[in-house]
């Protein structure tokens, strides 16, 4: 059975890998804000346990089964969050540092009548797929609003930035996942677009478009 701390390495190195693959050490250590020299202690510690697969000045890996084990603290993690939002209220900006805290509960029978309350769900409150029993996770590709062209006609899947900061940015500009967007100007310099929802207009920023996940209206 996995420490607190060694979930929080398995999640980390899951999280960083499905963006570069592999996971630099430096990466790891700023990630966890942990000093390198204890990273590796840990990572030592984790391939004598068949989860990590390490080797000196090479990046780590995680085998299959510290991937299993990662995506299923993951699964916690985001079955949680949705059950704060659906079933006790809780804002999508609120649920983050909770759901920390009760993705280390070790009973499968807590999770599995959650998940059985909730209806199976796929996605969690920020459109983030969420891992089923096996550690299997259903990956959907979507574009981000700052992608799609003049014109077009989008609905908001999902967001890739889930901090409180963003999530409280989205609050005030009454932006929430399913609603149906229209891209009506962008802006060649800088990326920026304007969007038309819900009888208003309003102008993002790049970074707040490539943080935005969409669907196109068929």
């Amino acid at each position: 059975m996995n420490s607190i701390t060694e979930e929080n390495y398995l999640k980390a190195m899951y999280t960083i890998s499905e963006q570069t693959g592999d996971v630099a050490a430096v990466e790891l250590s700023k990630h966890l804000n942990i000093k390198m020299p204890t990273v590796n202690s840990m990572m030592r510690k984790l391939a004598e346990r068949g989860l990590v697969k390490y080797e000196s000045y090479k990046p780590y890996q995680l085998t299959e089964e510290g991937k299993k084990q990662a995506a299923l603290i993951i699964r916690k993690h985001r079955l949680t969050e949705m059950f704060l939002v659906e079933k006790m209220n809780f804002g999508w900006e609120e649920v983050h540092e909770i759901a920390e805290q009760v993705e280390h509960v070790k009973s499968p029978a807590f999770f599995e009548k959650m998940d059985q309350i909730l209806g199976f769900p796929k996605l969690d409150p920020h459109g983030s797929p969420i891992p089923d029993k096996e550690g299997n996770i259903e990956w959907v590709s979507y574009r981000s609003l700052s992608d799609c062209e003049v014109g077009e006609q989008v609905h908001v899947v999902a967001v890739t930035n889930s901090s409180k900061e963003f999530l409280n940015f989205l609050n005030g500009k009454d932006v929430q996942l399913n609603i149906q967007v229209e891209l009506i100007e962008k802006e060649p310099f800088d990326g920026s677009v304007k969007v038309r929802y819900k009888n208003r207009e309003e102008s993002f920023s790049k970074q707040v478009g490539d943080n935005l996940l969409v669907k196109k209206i068929s």
